[in-house]
C-alpha cells in the first residue's frame, strides 16, 4: 500500500463525510437528518469499493476513511446529547470503541519499544460503525428502540476492543 495523494476520487468521498456531519448540525428535519445518514453510510460503503476496484488504496485513504466516519458519528451523536435525544451515559458508551482505539493508536505510536504494526479495519469494527448509523436513524425514528441499540453497540464495542488488541498483539510478535 503506498502512502498515496490527499485527493484521489476515494478519499474526496470519504472526506464528503465532514460535510455532512455540518449538514446533520445545521439541518433539524427528521428525515433530512435519516437522508444525511444513508448517504454518510453510503459514502462509507462506495469509498472503499472504488479504492479497492480502482486500486488506488493508499496508507493516506486508509487514515482518512476511518477518521470521517469517527468525525461524523462524533458530531451526530453530539447533537443528539445536545438536543436531550442521548443520555450522557449513551453517549460515553457510543463512544467507548473509538476512545479506546485513539488511546490504543496513541500508545503504539507514543512507546518507542512497541514494533509497529499495521492499523487495519476489522470486521467487528465495520459492524459496530454499521449499527452505530443504524442507531443514528433510530433514535429519529423509532426513539423507543435507542437504549436496546446502545447496549447491543456497548457489547460489541467491548469485543471490537478485544478483537483489535488481540490482533495487534499478533501482528507485533511476528
Amino acid at each position: 500500500m503506498t502512502r498515496g495523494a490527499v485527493f484521489t476520487l476515494p478519499n474526496s468521498i470519504s472526506l464528503s463525510r465532514l460535510v455532512l456531519a455540518l449538514g446533520f448540525v445545521l439541518i433539524q428535519g427528521t428525515w433530512e437528518r435519516v437522508a444525511i445518514i444513508v448517504v454518510a453510510g453510503f459514502t462509507d460503503f462506495i469509498d472503499g469499493w472504488i479504492a479497492r476496484y480502482e486500486k488506488e488504496e493508499s496508507e493516506t485513504g486508509a487514515l482518512i476513511d476511518p477518521l470521517a466516519d469517527r468525525i461524523f458519528v462524533f458530531v451526530a451523536i453530539s447533537a443528539y446529547l445536545v438536543e436531550g435525544r442521548f443520555t450522557a451515559t449513551q453517549y460515553f458508551v457510543f463512544l467507548a470503541r473509538d476512545i479506546a482505539t485513539a488511546v490504543g493508536f496513541l500508545v503504539a505510536k507514543i512507546i518507542p519499544w512497541l514494533r509497529p504494526a499495521v492499523f487495519r479495519a476489522r470486521m467487528l469494527g465495520k459492524i459496530v460503525t454499521v449499527l452505530q448509523l443504524i442507531a443514528l436513524v433510530a433514535v429519529l425514528v423509532t426513539p423507543q428502540y435507542t437504549m436496546l441499540l446502545v447496549i447491543v453497540i456497548g457489547l460489541l464495542s467491548a469485543a471490537a476492543i478485544v478483537d483489535y488488541t488481540l490482533g495487534l498483539w499478533r501482528a507485533r510478535t511476528r
